[in-house]
């Protein structure tokens, strides 16, 4: 067991006061039944031993995990979903397993219950530390993750809304205002609860990239597959505006793409808006190598990201891990976060790329969607801003003579990549109807039913999209529709 609050012997005094807090026993939730599955206890032993072996927890102060209460967990999550929840592991491994196939991308197993009262009772910890000005800055290593967990029932790993949660305790307990950096769409579900908040709402990872991750929506294909995280997704009622959705069109975005988002979007909206804290749901899913995500951001990246949303609330930032399923990575830019909270420099990097041109389509139609909320984002962005532009993701390889040897395994690495792209979803299809197409089921760990139309007449692609319902995607302007329909027909 920790010892909560110590100082490990180091002196804090002349550096920030920075929380860290970890808990073996959220290794308990474990998916006995699949070797592979990437939501691995093995995601915060690697970061906390990577923090352990660079010195970096001696410098930070050490804190206690505490399981959430229930009367916090209903503020968020209805009564019939907490009692599953804390009840699911007394029952048998061969009734848990039945009960999880009827969820999407969910597994239990007897330390599931525990995990996900830490894992909330955690956010819950370091938020409320930060906000009692007791630490500068504070990071949560927990899971399960909750960014996808829904108010009825668990999804995508998720058990409790973690961040939600602890948002919400702090806005029942503390009066103020908050920017709160999500990354998933599901987290929408709670708007009315918490319309307080100013949601940096990414789709594909992100944030922080959000450090999270999911910013890629890819015109509602990518996983959960929805509207949700469309741009013109802006809030309802009192909260609209407050949901700023970036709707990454492509996979494969990296540093550039995710400064160019903070920069012309998150960053004058946060000035404006001016908070008193910031809580990020930190996931790693947009980083290198994840295997889900499908982004490059590097561990730099995440660094300076992070510095950036340092210039607010005085650098009053709680950090809760959400998702990041590549050990290597999620470790690397964990530390990466950490070193930042303590006020060090960024680590070596570089950040001389350009975004990519639909990027800065995506940019321009985001700010044009809120600049009615957000008047500082009512500017045309200048034309030789938006001309410097890095080649289409397809383009990205080559087989220059001066490239290193990582560099060609990084090529051969990304050749795979897009290869799996390609026939994967290929190896996928189920012919269902159509006379111009087809239906089809891309599997993504759950019950993903994306469906698009291929072939025909022109005109029937200009004008179809997704399922025979278009209610909620007329919306999209006939430019981005267009623009996916180039890339996916070739």
């Amino acid at each position: 067991m920790m010892e909560s609050g110590k100082d490990n012997g180091t002196k804090l005094t002349g550096q920030r006061r920075v929380g860290l807090l970890y808990d073996e026993r959220m290794c308990k939730h474990e998916n006995l039944h699949d070797g592979y599955h990437p939501e691995t206890p093995n995601r915060i032993r690697s970061i906390w031993n990577k923090l352990q072996s660079t010195g970096i927890t001696q410098r930070c102060v050490i804190l206690d995990a505490k399981e959430a209460e229930d009367k916090h967990i209903l503020s968020v999550h209805s009564k019939k979903h907490v009692n599953f929840i804390k009840k699911i592991s007394s029952e048998s491994d061969s009734r848990r397993l039945k009960t999880a196939s009827k969820f999407d991308s969910i597994y239990f197993n007897e330390g599931s219950s525990e995990a996900a009262y830490l894992a909330a009772g955690s956010a819950i910890e370091v938020v409320e530390r930060v906000a009692s000005r007791e630490f500068n800055s504070a990071f949560a290593i927990v899971r399960p993750p909750g960014h996808h967990a829904e108010r009825d029932e668990p999804m995508g790993f998720c058990l409790f809304n973690n961040v939600a949660i602890a948002a919400t305790y702090l806005l029942e307990e503390r009066v103020g205002n908050m920017i709160s950096t999500f990354n998933s769409v599901f987290t929408k579900s709670f708007w009315q609860l918490i319309c307080q908040l100013l949601y940096f709402h990414r789709h594909l990872t992100v944030v922080l990239p959000c450090l999270t991750a999911r910013i890629r929506h890819e015109f509602g294909s990518f996983y959960p597959a929805s509207d949700d995280g469309f741009y013109t997704m802006v809030g309802e009622g009192a909260g609209a505006g407050y949901n700023i959705n970036v709707p990454w069109e492509n996979g494969r975005c990296g540093d550039a793409d995710y400064f160019a988002v903070w920069d012309h979007i998150l960053l004058p909206v946060a000035k404006e808006f001016n908070p008193d804290m910031i809580i990020v749901s930190a996931g790693f899913d947009a980083a290198i190598g994840d295997p889900l995500g499908g982004c490059r951001v590097s561990p730099f990246g995440y660094s300076v990201l992070l510095k950036k949303l340092m210039n607010f609330a005085e650098g009053r930032i709680a950090l809760i891990l959400e998702g990041g399923y590549n050990l290597d990575s999620i470790a690397k830019s964990t530390h990466a976060c950490v070193e930042v909270l303590l006020e060090d420099e960024p680590i070596v990097g570089s950040s001389e790329a350009y975004p990519f041109e639909s990027t800065w389509r995506v940019i321009q139609a985001v700010r044009q969607e809120l600049s009615c909320f957000w008047p500082t984002l009512a500017n045309e962005l200048p034309q030789k801003l938006i001309s410097q532009i890095a080649p289409p993701p397809h383009t990205l390889i080559s087989s220059s003579d001066s490239e290193t040897e990582d560099d060609k395994g990084r090529q051969n690495s990304d050749l795979a990549e897009l290869l799996q792209d390609v026939i994967k979803p290929l190896s996928e299809l189920k012919v269902d109807a159509g006379k111009w197409g087809v239906r089809c089921r891309v599997g993504h760990l759950g019950p993903c039913q994306v469906t698009r139309r291929v072939g025909g007449p022109q005109s029937d692609r200009d004008s179809c999209w997704a399922g025979p319902e278009r209610t909620n995607r007329e919306a999209r302007s006939s430019w981005l529709m267009r623009s996916s329909y180039s890339r996916s027909l070739g």
